[in-house]
């Protein structure tokens, strides 16, 4: 009787001289939190939010108006957010860590979008008021038009930088 006899062949072990390569994560991608452009990202927040705040103190009529102290109000939350996140930001690049901890980030995400969110509508409502008093009461002579549209145009700006640390960050956040 003729039976098949199974053809055996020999594995040959791997060599165990070959390092292991560890899992790396995707490089950071400038502007998220702990990167140089994170903290160039965090100051221009600052600044901008600076300058209107500034520029709307420099007005003594502007707590008359509700949507200018709301404006007041938002930019100083976000100077502080800005300036402590760029010192945080300013730190983590000084000792060459990262910024990944999912608490930590998780308090950047919100911090980020309810600032965000504030000054994108103090700005909105800024420039609503600013509009009203310049094109539809036509009362620019009395007024303080050119500051007022300066302290809004540095608010929406202060947004416009905000928002890229936002979307990143909650990115990196989304992709743990």
């Amino acid at each position: 009787m003729n039976s098949s006899h199974p053809a055996v062949h020999p594995v040959d072990v791997p060599p165990t001289d070959v390092p292991v390569v560890p899992r790396v994560r995707m490089k950071d991608w400038q502007g998220m939190p702990g990167t140089l452009g994170g903290l160039s990202l965090r100051i221009g927040q600052f600044c901008f939010a600076v300058a209107a705040f500034s520029i709307m103190l420099s007005i003594e009529d502007f707590s008359t108006v509700t949507a200018f102290c709301y404006l007041v109000a938002a930019t100083v939350l976000q100077c502080l957010w800005s300036l402590s996140l760029a010192v945080i930001d300013g730190y983590a690049l000084l000792v060459k860590r990262s910024l990944r901890n999912s608490l930590v980030v998780s308090l950047f995400v919100v911090g980020d979008g309810v600032t965000a969110t504030l000054t994108f509508a103090a700005a909105c409502a800024s420039a609503g008021i600013t509009v009203l008093i310049g094109n539809d009461l036509r009362e620019c002579a009395q007024n303080h038009c050119s500051k007022y549209e300066t302290a809004t145009a540095m608010a929406f700006l202060s947004w416009f930088m905000v928002s890229p640390s936002f979307f990143l960050t909650f990115w990196m956040l989304a992709t743990r």
